[in-house]
């Protein structure tokens, strides 16, 4: 069955970065698109960035610049690298894939 297992989070000060990785199991990673989205305190689940199978991305206005998706399709593996966080990046991060499947999440907290 589809398993997808987040790591990664952590507390950070504002500006600091963080790389949450995520690893993928029980499909055929290279050809499904990925995602990271987050849940903040009180809010629904917002998809911020998106990775299609021939490496192009989206990103959400609130992350764009700031925030860089990338896979590696070899490993089954797929990465958010967020640089510049501020608190209101705050949330659980999740790994998501096309078909619905997310992970546990991650849990990422931004504060000094």
């Amino acid at each position: 069955q589809v398993q997808l297992v987040e790591s990664g989070g952590g507390l950070v000060q504002p500006g600091g970065s963080l790389r949450l990785s995520c690893a993928a199991s029980g499909f055929t990673f290279s050809s499904r698109t990925m995602k990271w989205g987050r849940q903040a305190p009180g809010k629904g689940l917002e998809w911020v960035s998106f990775i299609w199978s021939d490496n192009r991305a989206y990103y959400v206005e609130s992350v764009r610049g700031r925030f860089t998706i990338s896979r590696d399709n070899a490993r089954n593996m797929v990465y958010l690298q967020m640089n510049s966080l501020k608190p209101e990046d705050t949330a659980v991060y999740y790994c998501g894939e096309e078909r619905g499947s997310r992970g546990q999440g991650t849990q990422v907290t931004v504060s000094s």
